[in-house]
């Protein structure tokens, strides 16, 4: 079993700066052994990780992806045959029918990726990897994901092998591809970055009109508002809805015509990017924060500006789910 890669450059663009991977290391707090799995694309970085490598090495957001439009074209052709052997790999390993099918059952049963990983003493990302198909399963770790779906092992192998048998994991691993192919896709390529389009596709509302002070007017009523093709991971979600980058708080770390997908049914948590509602209509988009008393708040950059969250108004905020460079 190999794990999906997430191709990026970040290695190209920390040697451009002159920055030693020890610094990178000490600048996202994490271990060498981890820099070394990011930049070979086994480990994923999250929003604010993503934005502090872009500030330590001085590029935008979107010199860290490898793209049609800046990237060489052995490079881009190179991830693709990489991708594709390794889920070939995966494939043959039965980890796809493995996810397919702990994801039938977990729907089956009411549950969020949260409540699984969380019962099953996991990461939601090392779950979330187990469902895609794209991670191998100890002993121990099956025995947890069997607990948190309240199934004993042995029953939880036969249910797997019945679902697969019956041929009621097809479509799941058919959709789980579709998403694998527009994760592994270099951004800037025909296929759009979250999947395939080649009919009819649910689309998604995109709001955003600045105000002078850099907040963001978000007006729901309006009808007259653009639509784009909702992503592949928005798809089930109802009161997702998409964002103009149309502020310049975050710098110039994102191109103006990025677009920030929220999901206000999601929870927020510290390195999120989230939209901060301070009035029906009007946001202000914040890096999320911690004190050392562990209370949330907000960071605003350009300049920078600290903004206080109280526990009454975590339901204000609307994670930023996915970005549309």
């Amino acid at each position: 079993m190999e794990e999906i890669i997430f191709p990026n450059q970040i290695r190209l663009q920390r040697k451009r700066k002159g920055v030693s991977m020890q610094a990178l290391a000490d600048h996202l707090g994490v271990s060498l052994s981890a820099v070394s799995k990011i930049e070979k694309g086994y480990r994923r970085l999250n929003q604010e990780q993503l934005i502090s490598v872009a500030e330590l090495t001085d590029c935008s957001l979107q010199d860290l992806y490898v793209n049609e439009q800046n990237s060489k074209e052995e490079v881009v052709q190179a991830w693709r045959r990489e991708q594709e052997r390794r889920n070939r790999i995966n494939v043959d390993a039965g980890l796809k029918v493995l996810g397919a099918a702990l994801r039938r059952l977990r729907t089956n049963r009411d549950l969020t990726l949260m409540e699984v990983a969380e019962n099953a003493d996991m990461t939601l990302s090392v779950y979330h990897r187990i469902e895609m198909g794209q991670r191998e399963v100890s002993d121990k770790e099956f025995k947890n994901i069997a607990k948190a779906l309240s199934l004993a092992p042995d029953v939880l192998k036969q249910e797997v092998q019945k679902l697969n048998e019956a041929g009621e994991l097809n479509e799941i691993m058919e959709k789980t591809d579709a998403k694998y192919r527009s994760l592994a896709t270099p951004k800037g390529s025909h296929v759009s970055m979250y999947g395939i389009y080649t009919g009819e596709m649910p689309t998604i509302r995109v709001f955003g009109e600045a105000t002078k002070d850099g907040n963001i007017i978000i007006d729901m009523d309006d009808e007259e508002t653009k639509e784009v093709v909702c992503p592949f991971q928005l798809t089930s979600k109802r009161d997702a809805y998409g964002v103009n980058l149309c502020t310049r708080r975050l710098g110039s770390l994102l191109p103006n015509r990025a677009i920030l997908f929220a999901d206000p049914q999601e929870m927020v948590s510290v390195g999120d990017i989230a939209l901060y509602y301070i009035s029906e209509n009007e946001a202000m988009l914040l890096s999320i924060r911690e004190d050392d008393n562990g209370q949330f708040y907000g960071l605003r950059f350009n300049p920078d500006e600290k903004i206080k969250i109280g526990t009454d108004d975590l339901t204000k905020l609307h994670k930023i789910v996915a970005i549309n460079l």
